[in-house]
């Protein structure tokens, strides 16, 4: 379990077959005070740390979390977002996150507002009724509040700080992105559905 608040960013440096899946190198400020089967969010994803050397950490994704998130495009030199997990008794300043991306959305605009930025990004229609006005939402693993929700896209507000240090900074036109929904949106859309078809 993750906040959505991001603690440092790291930089892939090697990237290599693992079966249906991939394997990555991170170098990182905090890669060196990790352990193997410790869990990890990278750019909004959870994976486990598999091995340590130096200032850098291995982890794999298999096929199915390349297929629904960004991570098949990382090359290196990519820059990420990295969050370790919750410990209890921490103050939960974001969200909860569960680093279960549930797809990867393209960026429709970016505009610069004296000094913030507002992002909007596409909203797939079977999404849809996982966000609302004022909501949680994440994206590449930060913690963000959706507004002008509509139909097909929504937009966050970046303030100076998590534009500086997070990769939310290289996000442009076009740019995808990992998103994760409320998992307790999705409790209440669930319980819904199956109480309506009588599951």
């Amino acid at each position: 379990m993750f906040t959505g608040i991001i603690e440092t960013t790291g930089k892939i440096t090697a990237v290599s077959p693992a079966g249906s899946g991939k394997s990555f190198w991170v170098e990182s400020p905090i890669s060196s005070k990790l352990q193997p089967d410790q869990s990890l969010c990278h750019d909004g994803v959870c994976l486990t740390v598999e091995e340590i050397a130096g200032n850098s950490h291995r982890v794999t994704a298999v096929a199915e979390t390349l297929k629904k998130t960004t991570l098949g495009l990382w090359q290196p030199g990519s820059l990420i977002n990295l969050e370790r997990c919750l410990q209890l008794g921490d103050r939960l300043d974001g969200h909860m996150v569960q680093g279960h991306a549930d797809a990867s959305v393209i960026c429709l605009k970016r505009k610069e507002k004296k000094g913030s930025w507002e992002f909007d990004f596409e909203l797939p229609g079977k999404f849809a009724p996982l966000l609302i006005e004022k909501g949680s939402v994440t994206i590449n693993g930060i913690s963000l509040t959706a507004f002008n929700v509509k139909k097909k896209s929504f937009r966050v507000a970046i303030i100076p700080y998590t534009f500086e240090h997070t990769n939310i900074s290289r996000v442009m036109k076009d740019t995808p992105v990992n998103i994760e929904f409320d998992v307790i949106g999705k409790y209440l859309l669930r319980t819904f559905q199956t109480k309506k078809n009588n599951f």
